[in-house]
């Protein structure tokens, strides 16, 4: 089957201004992407996604080729799944149709290939719409995550019938991570949202699934990133 992995990368971060190619390790933190993207051999071309003249010279010297998205693709406010769509449709008109799209967000750079690979045969063994990938999540709904009510007291957000008063009787939750997605393309341009369809999964190491948005993320991400090199004598 035909896989294409995209990166879209924005160059309007506010967070982190510019944290698609702030350097992590030494390295642009978009090249990660681009690089676990190239070294698959289920992927037959790779694309970054950007409105950033800045970002689009990286991944072309990174061996990607660049898409330029419209500058109403990439406020703060517009949906990915919007961009998504037009990548898509970019493709299909310059190369022809594919089978697999695969989203490789910039922003986790801890992935390997057989992270990829995994939410590839997911995605096809269990004819999805979508896989998603996971990671065990810190907090669950159904134990220590509270709202607020009306009267300025908290409850918690969801309430099993049965009662939960241990961790170990709550249901597992997990956290989506931004660090694969797969899709078929007609889904995407078909619908407007993930969950429309039928949803998969692959189970993502916490040591793999950090997902940067601010500047404490990249530290942590920078500091596991030095400390694999040191072991791997690099």
């Amino acid at each position: 089957m035909k896989a294409i992995a995209f990166i879209f990368a924005r160059g309007g971060s506010k967070g982190l201004p510019q944290k698609n190619i702030k350097l992590l390790d030494g390295k642009p933190l978009i090249k990660y992407s681009i690089e676990v993207a190239l070294s698959s051999v289920d992927i037959e071309r790779v694309f970054v996604s950007t409105d950033d003249i800045a970002i689009a010279t990286v991944a072309r010297e990174s061996g990607a080729e660049v898409i330029m998205r419209p500058n109403e693709l990439a406020t703060d406010t517009s949906p990915e799944w919007l961009s998504w769509r037009h990548a898509i449709e970019y493709v299909q008109k310059a190369y022809g149709n594919f089978d697999l799209f695969v989203s490789l967000p910039a922003t986790s750079p801890l992935r390997d290939e057989a992270d990829v690979r995994s939410a590839i045969a997911a995605l096809i063994n269990q004819d999805a719409d979508v896989c998603i990938s996971i990671t065990p999540a810190n907090r669950s709904p159904y134990f220590n995550m509270v709202k607020q009510k009306n009267d300025g007291t908290v409850e918690l957000v969801n309430i099993p019938e049965s009662g939960v008063y241990r961790r170990q009787d709550a249901p597992e939750v997990f956290d989506i991570t931004t660090v694969v997605y797969t899709a078929k393309p007609n889904f995407i341009l078909n619908n407007n949202a993930l969950f429309e369809g039928k949803v998969t999964s692959v189970l993502i190491p916490k040591e793999r699934a950090v997902d940067i948005d601010d500047i404490y993320d990249f530290m942590l991400a920078e500091a596991i990133v030095k400390e694999k090199n040191k072991h791997a004598g690099k």
